[in-house]
């Protein structure tokens, strides 16, 4: 019985806990040369939307099945809400994935778009985008605000069976909220998180 456990593990890849019910998305992090300067793009969710209007975001959205795997959800996000074709857009590396207080992980992927006169945004989901310089997020260090997180158990909970019951003390967490000031624009939440875990990448990999 050990030798087909060892077998069955032959191809494992470790993943986080409970992966498969955890929602998943995708988001390409846009970097764009213009003569020889590099810079991020941003979007602007359009108001009318359910989920986040008004956000600034990166391009991407929720994983599908049919997209087969991460990167291509990114992919296809993309070319949904700027009006690129796939072929303008070049994908460098998979980043860190960030997983979130509310059951999500995000996988982003680093990547350029060829050729920025190209993109006709997608109205019903974007209001606009805009570039911000990659040397800005470099040399500017985030705001940082701390939220705790606290369990809160169902009223079904059977607190019965755990020691001491209802006074029983469950941990808190901490989750850092960071906040970049940009012009008139306030890049904060998840897509903070991604810019500084990929500028901080950046910094240790060139030394900077």
């Amino acid at each position: 019985m050990i030798q087909k456990i060892t077998d069955s593990f032959y191809s494992f890849k470790p993943q986080i806990n409970d992966y498969k019910n955890l929602a998943k998305a995708s988001v390409l992090v846009p970097l764009i040369q213009k003569n020889s300067d590099l810079f991020l793009l941003f979007e602007v969710r359009s108001k009318h939307l359910n989920t986040s209007p008004s956000e600034i975001s990166f391009p991407g959205g929720k994983f599908d099945t049919s997209d087969i795997t991460l990167k291509k959800t990114a992919i296809r996000e993309t070319c949904e809400e700027l009006g690129l074709s796939e072929d303008n857009i070049s994908v460098i590396t998979p980043l860190n994935m960030l997983v979130t207080p509310f059951n999500m992980i995000i996988h982003p992927f680093l990547g350029t778009i060829d050729d920025y006169n190209d993109i006709n945004i997608n109205e019903s989901e974007v209001d606009h985008t805009f570039l911000v310089p990659l040397d800005f997020f470099i040399n500017t260090t985030p705001k940082s605000y701390k939220h705790k997180i606290q369990i809160r158990p169902c009223d079904d909970f059977p607190y019965e069976l755990i020691p001491n019951g209802k006074n029983y003390k469950f941990k808190e967490g901490v989750y850092d909220t960071l906040i970049y000031e940009y012009k008139n624009y306030v890049i904060w939440g998840i897509t903070a998180r991604i810019i500084k875990d990929f500028i901080d990448t950046i910094i240790d990999n060139l030394h900077l």
